[in-house]
């Protein structure tokens, strides 16, 4: 079985929310350890103790509220023998970076994203287009893309040239990204909105697509477009004042 440091990874790697509980002060004897650890959901024991099933139960029963909490906060739990103070850390998901198209920028863009705080996905259809390179897995069906993702979610699309390009888009603008953009001027990529519009897709939901997409940096490299895009990811994310490009020909 994994150890409760391994499922701990693999949640945060999923972009689970969970909750880590662990015994810092025992008073008398009770059954448990100072030191103790617990992996929790909001509905569930996931991995480890904290001694006995009752501070695993009151554990459980503060897992929701410690979550909603968003802090670190301490709990004492009572048995019979004695009881337990615990430190109760709440570990929010990783927000979800969805990259389509096997491009430079893409490249650079999923080897960023881990040390700026988001989970990447990968989306490539073509799968021709990833022979002969180093590429994480990739969703290589679009129908198999919502089940990928979790609920804060920023897209980048890096190929205006794509033949899915809007297939990608209709799948992803449901999931109601908390950024989406596509790379280029509007130029290259005004016609796929136009279909967006003709498919009957609200203009509110189209404005929200930012194209060109990056901070204005001067940007001329893949990584450095990569740079521009993630910059400016960040200032959405933590609400910072970015400037964006506009328009452009």
């Amino acid at each position: 079985m994994p150890s409760l440091e391994e499922e701990l990874a693999t949640r945060l790697a999923k972009g689970e929310e969970v909750v880590l509980a662990t015994v810092i002060r025992l008073d008398g004897a009770p059954p448990s350890r100072t030191g103790a650890k617990l992996l929790l959901s909001r509905d569930a024991t996931l991995a480890g103790t904290l001694g006995c099933s009752e501070f695993d139960a009151a554990a459980l029963e503060d897992a929701g509220r410690i979550t909603d909490a968003g802090a670190p906060q301490l709990r004492t739990y009572r048995h019979d023998l004695g009881s337990i103070e615990v430190y109760m850390e709440p570990h929010a998901p990783a927000p979800t970076l969805v990259v389509f198209s096997a491009t430079p920028i893409a490249k650079a863009l999923l080897r960023w994203a881990v040390d700026l705080g988001f989970r990447p996905v990968f989306v490539e259809t073509r799968t021709e287009r990833m022979a002969g390179a180093e590429w994480p897995r990739a969703v290589t069906d679009l129908g198999q893309l919502a089940a990928a993702l979790g609920a804060d979610v920023y897209a980048v699309h890096t190929d205006h040239d794509a033949p899915d390009l809007v297939q990608s888009l209709e799948v992803i603008l449901p999931c109601n990204p908390r950024f989406i953009g596509l790379v280029g001027s509007r130029r290259h990529t005004g016609h796929h909105l136009e279909v967006l519009r003709a498919k009957g897709v609200e203009e509110s939901v189209i404005e929200r697509i930012q194209s060109p997409v990056g901070l204005d940096l001067g940007a001329v490299t893949p990584s450095e477009i990569a740079l521009s895009i993630l910059a400016g990811l960040v200032a959405v994310r933590r609400q910072g004042r970015g400037g964006w490009k506009q328009g452009g020909r």
